[in-house]
């Protein structure tokens, strides 16, 4: 659909204080990049995609994540180092200079929805500074039709300024950029950085107050697909650790890469409409769905490219290591249409463990599944987050802490009466390390964890025999077809089996500690669900 100039009804952006604007309303994707193209901004890739550089952010700033602490959020929202509080007159004066800023600029504004369950629809309407800004948020989000588009009247709304920069000392801010979610105002601020992720998890976290707070939904941190028998798999994790590279099953047909909806119903359902995946080390050998998606309409950021040429150059880190590229999600072949599933049967809990200390596979007890659910452990992957570069054991409640404004346990509540409810199976993945820590072992290679991945999803690893880890308690199939048996057993893997323990014993204390803030709130079985030698590191 060519969305060219259509302009809703309430296309003046005066109500949101911007003047004089020469603003461009829902262009194409087409548009918006021979636009971004032409004024300098991009570079158009072999492929047909355009390449941006998002500038000096390059990835999220959890620490510049706030949320307006007023009378919707005050008594609702898990108020700490995640989710910091905003003064709300403060907010006030810096959407009036952000919008003061934005006033006689030429502007892209967007009308688009989130969540592809009708019941649950968000309208958002996206006003952007840069024009590739607004091309990712057509892809990201999903795009309404022309009829929808005359009469659109937005619920939400995004401002996003890259080239405002705020002055901390005045406006509040930590430094001078900004991320702030105002729920009495249906606002998402953004100032100082280009980093488009930014947008995307700010409707994220909105989403995440919203449904399990007033609509009995449960928001999750995870990609989704569907088999050939209608049997749905979710897969959670934080950036990093497969869940789009994963989900995208030439056999199975993609739901979502990042963000979903659980209903009452047992529907599981998208937010967005499109995917945003990391490319680096890309290869149409290795995750040929993800390859074939860049292509006219799809975003690159912060690629380079192979010298005298527009071929891309996935294995150049040198700008960062959190190269990604965002496309429709119609780029991918095999997708569900709507994007609404039912009949979840699997759960994959993805964790890239830098220790090398976890299973490759492993089955949870609902104990242990809840318990591996709040803990959320992984590693941060290099260039996901401000300063991250080179993987850091981290616990990230839900598999998405940074994203979640509610109290961790109501999340896990919510999941863990699912799960009994419908009788899924729960797997703990590691798509991280083997045979080491991370700098002395290797990663586990991806066709590995696909095979063991296929095994759970057919059922070929309901007949094998499981053992258990020494110290974690956790189910070790013993056999998997098109696994080699030693990599089951991450001790096999270690040359020396007694530094194994001691990193073991090590990364449980880890986990115990960690846990120790949720405790109070956790019941026997939960509690039972954790390591089972008590370790001290």
């Amino acid at each position: 659909m060519n969305n060219e100039a259509i302009k809703p009804a309430s296309a003046d952006l005066s109500v949101y204080g911007i003047r004089d604007a020469q603003v461009h309303w829902n262009l194409s994707t087409e548009k918006l990049a021979e636009i971004s193209v032409e004024n300098n901004m991009a570079v158009r890739a072999d492929s047909g995609a355009i390449s941006v550089n998002t500038g000096e952010f390059t990835g999220r700033s959890p620490k510049d994540r706030f949320i307006v602490r007023d009378e919707h959020t005050e008594d609702h929202v898990w108020w700490g180092d995640i989710n910091i509080g905003f003064d709300p007159e403060a907010f006030d004066r810096l959407h009036a200079k952000v919008c003061d800023y934005l006033s006689g600029k030429e502007l892209y504004a967007r009308d688009v929805y989130a969540c592809a369950d009708d019941r649950y629809k968000m309208n958002i309407r996206a006003i952007n500074e840069l024009p590739w800004s607004n091309l990712f948020v057509s892809n990201m989000f999903i795009n309404p039709s022309e009829e929808e588009l005359k009469n659109f009247e937005a619920e939400w709304t995004i401002i996003n300024a890259p080239g405002f920069k705020a002055d901390p000392a005045v406006d509040g801010t930590r430094q001078h950029n900004f991320a702030i979610m105002s729920f009495a105002k249906k606002t998402i601020l953004i100032g100082g950085t280009g980093y488009t992720g930014e947008m995307k998890k700010g409707i994220f976290s909105a989403l995440n107050f919203i449904l399990p707070h007033s609509k009995n939904t449960l928001s999750m941190h995870c990609s989704a697909n569907v088999g050939e028998d209608g049997d749905t798999a979710i897969f959670f994790g934080l950036s990093g650790t497969g869940k789009t590279t994963l989900s995208a099953d030439p056999n199975r047909k993609l739901i979502g890469d990042d963000e979903h909806g659980w209903t009452s119903d047992n529907a599981i359902f998208n937010f967005e409409g499109g995917c945003y995946a990391k490319v680096i080390d890309l290869s149409a050998e290795k995750e040929p769905d993800i390859f074939n998606a860049i292509k006219p309409g799809a975003l690159l950021e912060n690629v380079t490219f192979i010298d005298g040429t527009n071929e891309v150059d996935f294995h150049d880190k040198s700008i960062t290591e959190n190269t990604r590229v965002s496309y429709p999600i119609e780029h991918i072949r095999n997708i569900q249409v709507p994007s609404v599933g039912h009949n979840p049967k699997n759960i994959f809990f993805l964790t890239a463990d830098a220790t090398g200390v976890l299973p490759p596979i492993s089955k949870l007890t609902p104990g242990q599944a809840a318990y591996y659910f709040i803990s959320g452990y992984t590693a941060k992957v290099a260039g996901t987050e401000a300063g991250i570069t080179e993987p850091v054991a981290a616990f990230s409640a839900c598999f998405g802490a940074p994203f979640m404004p509610l109290h961790p346990t109501k999340y896990a509540e919510m999941l863990s009466a699912k799960m009994q409810e419908v009788g899924v199976n729960v797997w703990l993945v590691n798509t991280g390390w083997s045979g080491g820590a991370y700098g002395t072992g290797s990663r586990i290679k991806l066709k590995f964890t696909r095979a063991m991945i296929t095994a759970a999803l057919t059922g070929d690893l309901d007949g094998v025999e499981y053992k258990e880890h020494s110290v974690f308690g956790l189910s070790m199939p013993t056999a998997c077809p098109n696994v080699p048996d030693e990599i089951l057993d991450p001790r096999q893997t270690w040359a020396d089996g007694d530094a194994y323990d001691e990193a073991a014993l090590t990364l449980a204390g880890k986990f115990e500690k960690n846990f120790t803030k949720f405790e109070s709130n956790a019941s026997e079985e939960i509690l039972a669900g954790g390591p089972k030698v008590s370790a001290k590191v």
